[in-house]
């Protein structure tokens, strides 16, 4: 068993399909086929359970699989580890970042990090929290950007800095005449929101518990993402919360929408960095929050360094 075998099984039991796990190892089907029978063979089990429709795995290939990721990871880290002696701002720094953050950060962020790190390219994937915790413990990523809370055995999780929220309004809005808006005022009008499962989405309902209550597509419409719920905004469609690093230069792009604080306390979120305990290229780490507290988001406060 190699551990090319294990990486076989693995892409077999999150694709499951034997094509698509070929093709995302870059060979051809009956490779990656005659290998998972192999590896079955010598183990003398089942792993997987074959039809036309699809593959699925049995409960003693899950944990054997479980079992090949750690084993992956842990060889992974001799590359790494080398790397990271020689020099651990050369090579590629594999970055996630959910969707909340990547639009408004990552223009910044990355000439900054060129800057500090010009042999240090980022490798980019933007998804939900779910999926890039699972992408981060399987190691496909080295370290991902996302919203606290948040909190994985063998991940260590590292505040950077605070955001606070702001309400989106069209820009002819009574609300306009007001200097802030009060979070309860949010279920008196049209309050549209991000898909289900996204973790702001929960945030702003945090803010509002009242919203939840609101039903259907009466009151609250579900948007794709926060650009696209923007434009509804400017249509005049309703309202919505925004963090601030999407919502400050709003009105400065469109003269549709207007911007406006929360009453005090004004609600937040907090972003952190999270990254394998196990992982060596901690230089790497430090070169990213510096490039990310160097990036002048609007309206967010560093956790754990005096604003310069």
């Amino acid at each position: 068993m190699t551990l090319t075998d294990l990486r076989y099984l693995v892409a077999l039991a999150h694709e499951r399909h034997f094509g698509r796990a070929a093709e995302k190892c870059h060979v051809s089907q009956p490779t990656l086929s005659v290998a998972v029978k192999k590896v079955e063979e010598e183990l003398g089990i089942q792993l997987f359970e074959r039809s036309a429709a699809e593959v699925k795995i049995t409960e003693t290939g899950r944990k054997i699989v479980t079992q090949a990721e750690k084993v992956l990871m842990e060889a992974s880290q001799i590359a790494e580890i080398a790397a990271a002696g020689k020099d651990p701002l050369s090579g590629p720094l594999r970055v996630g970042v959910i969707y909340t953050i990547g639009p408004y950060l990552l223009p910044r962020l990355i000439p900054r990090v060129h800057q500090l790190a010009p042999k240090m390219p980022l490798i980019i994937q933007e998804n939900f929290t779910a999926r890039l915790s699972e992408a981060l413990k399987r190691g496909e990523l080295d370290v991902i950007i996302l919203s606290l809370p948040y909190e994985e055995p063998g991940i260590v999780a590292q505040p950077v800095y605070d955001e606070p929220f702001r309400v989106l309004l069209p820009a002819e809005h009574p609300w306009t005449a007001e200097k802030s808006i009060s979070a309860e005022h949010l279920a008196d009008d049209q309050l549209l929101l991000l898909g289900a499962g996204n973790c702001f989405r929960e945030q702003v309902l945090e803010v509002c518990p009242s919203c939840r209550n609101i039903g259907g597509l009466q009151r609250t419409l579900e948007g794709s993402s926060l650009e696209t719920i923007r434009h509804m905004v400017a249509t005049g469609l309703g309202v919505t919360v925004l963090p601030s690093s999407a919502a400050d230069d709003a009105s400065t792009q469109n003269p549709l929408v207007s911007v406006r604080p929360f009453s005090d306390p004004q609600p937040s979120r907090r972003v952190a960095l999270a990254w394998r305990v196990t992982y060596p290229r901690s230089g790497a780490i430090d070169v990213l929050r510096t490039a990310i507290l160097d990036s002048g988001l609007p309206g967010v406060k560093p956790v754990g360094r005096k604003p310069s």
